[in-house]
């Protein structure tokens, strides 16, 4: 929607976030590119072209068109994983791109630990199980605990460091890879498969990308082992899912827990089928107070910006 006033135009090539779109209204000149067809969104960009300096967007995604704009300045990304901005582009151009980091490690941390407990507690069967009269003929098969267990971390960003405190709490041992070694007392493992050898639950926190593309396969399954678990909370990118199907299928692995997928909102329909896999709809940050505070920060980097302040959360 584009508006007559004197404030700085600002296009939106995607829909993110509809509370933090309708305060953008107010502060700007927005232009929502996907409302328009695609004949329609070619003409708006040729219109803003002189004009438009910022861009506000999901992190995960954006429209290649954002990138004709000659003058543009500034990204403001909605999300903490900035594999949908090309900065191959951005780079030589001086584009500064921001996201929206630690405000949202709460809420991940709180659906990773969710997910090492219901897929150890087979908790999801459990209801079901209840729900169908079942208990009546029986008891419910017995679960796994988590003390005394260890928990694999693939990418111990802040989040990962958020979930290691809780894991810590439920009497968990914690083993990690990174590119880089970390001064915290955890077990560091020189590379993925050592890691995987190490854990009785691998929670991949990678972020999307080519580099980390199909990085967790049937190799890797093959080293966590047939009791092993495996939970996904930073991208589907990042693991083969053919392979992680098969080690599920086959008993190479014991179970998994996933909230994302390569081609969401598509899940594989082998998955579906499967009594030992957890899913959910790509939940992480899905709650009313980190949505919030997630806008709230895309909109004060727009607005340092605007006032000629230094961005407070840029990606380097």
């Amino acid at each position: 929607m584009t508006q007559t006033t004197d404030l700085l135009p600002l296009l939106i090539p995607n829909e993110f976030h509809t509370e933090t779109i309708e305060k953008l209204d107010t502060l700007f000149e927005t232009h929502k590119l996907w409302l328009l067809s695609p004949e329609e969104q070619v003409k708006l960009v040729q219109k803003l072209k002189p004009i438009c300096k910022a861009v506000a967007t999901a992190s995960w995604q954006t429209s290649p068109l954002v990138y004709e704009l000659p003058n543009l300045e500034v990204i403001s990304c909605f999300g903490v994983g900035v594999d949908g901005i090309d900065f191959e582009i951005t780079g030589p151009r001086n584009i500064k791109v921001t996201n929206t980091p630690a405000v949202l490690n709460d809420a991940v941390a709180d659906i990773a630990m969710a997910l090492i407990l219901m897929s150890q507690r087979n908790l999801v069967n459990a209801d079901r199980f209840v729900r169908a009269a079942e208990w009546r003929n029986g008891p419910f098969p017995l679960g796994k605990g988590l003390a005394g267990k260890t928990l694999g971390i693939l990418g111990l960003g802040s989040i990962g460091e958020d979930i290691a405190k809780r894991a810590l709490a439920s009497k968990m041992k914690i083993a990690y890879y990174n590119r880089r070694r970390k001064n915290l007392p955890y077990t560091y493992c020189s590379n993925i498969f050592e890691l995987a050898r190490a854990s009785d639950i691998l929670l991949c926190m990678l972020p999307g990308g080519e580099q980390t593309a199909n990085i967790v396969n049937r190799d890797v399954f093959a080293e966590l082992g047939l009791r092993g678990t495996f939970i996904n909370v930073g991208r589907g990118s990042s693991v083969d899912e053919k392979d992680l199907t098969e080690a599920l299928r086959s008993g190479t692995i014991a179970a998994a827990g996933l909230d994302v997928y390569q081609n969401e909102p598509e899940v594989p329909e082998e998955l579906l089928s499967m009594d030992n896999v957890v899913l959910l709809p790509h939940v992480g940050s899905a709650t009313v107070e980190t949505r919030q505070d997630m806008g709230n920060l895309v909109i004060d980097n727009l607005l340092a910006w605007s006032n000629n302040k230094p961005l407070i959360t840029i990606v380097d």
